[in-house]
């Protein structure tokens, strides 16, 4: 299936192979919060009854017509979406390190969250290698384990789970994505950054089987670590209280 799907980067797929673990089962209906250029949404839009909001002209084009009419892309962010829209998962992944104030980030998430539904996050690791691709994306911060765990639990969520990716291959794309960035030193504000990063260095269309073909003994190489300390990214999964 996925090598007819949408072209994630080899990074992404690295991503998408912990977050796939960590989707609760039972779910139905699920919000993607800058859902980007819509190629994990294409994916996930096949399992959910999906919507994906993304505020990004250029990306919300290309992630409408990938997603299609399997679900519904829609070009506002998430403070634009009725208060009466609630779903069983919300997912957020690469966002909430380009947000400034991350406690209200996550405090409006999950208020589009049924009561016992699962917020779902990813985010980079690491904060020693804070480098030039986060400058350039427009990234306030990379985290440690310890303290997403933490930004999970202040904001009152609850059977918080990490899982690790990225060990080893994400090293070696990580080197190639500073030294690139360090080539294209962004002139840009910080806003214009953070709407540019989901359109930066991301895989043609062509390239789908390619990159899911290329990835795919990493992804079997990583999963042994995902408990680690090792690997470039987090994906966390955390449930909203029931009552």
């Amino acid at each position: 299936m996925e090598l007819r799907g949408p072209p994630l980067t080899p990074h992404a797929w690295l991503r998408f192979d912990a977050i796939q673990r960590l989707l609760p089962p039972g779910a139905r209906t699920l919000l993607e919060v800058g859902a980007g250029q819509g190629a994990a949404g294409a994916l996930l839009a096949r399992r959910y009854d999906y919507v994906g909001l993304e505020p990004d002209p250029a990306s919300y084009e290309v992630a409408a017509r990938r997603v299609g009419s399997s679900g519904l892309v829609l070009d506002v962010p998430v403070e634009h979406l009725p208060l009466d829209r609630f779903f069983d998962v919300v997912c957020a992944f690469e966002v909430l390190e380009h947000i400034q104030d991350e406690r209200a980030a996550l405090s409006e998430w999950q208020r589009h969250l049924r009561p016992g539904g699962w917020l779902l996050v990813s985010v980079p690791a690491g904060p020693d290698r804070f480098g030039p691709t986060d400058v350039k994306a427009g990234h306030y911060r990379r985290y440690d384990r310890s303290q997403l765990v933490a930004r999970m639990f202040e904001a009152d969520l609850i059977d918080v789970s990490v899982l690790a990716y990225g060990f080893p291959l994400g090293y070696a794309l990580e080197v190639v994505r500073n030294a690139y960035a360090r080539r294209h030193t962004p002139n840009e504000n910080f806003e214009h950054r953070t709407a540019a990063s989901g359109r930066w260095l991301q895989a043609p269309e062509w390239a789908a089987p390619a990159t899911w073909l290329f990835t795919t003994p990493f992804r079997y190489a990583q999963r042994p670590f995902v408990h680690t300390n090792l690997g470039t990214g987090l994906v966390a999964r955390a449930q909203k209280r029931a009552v």
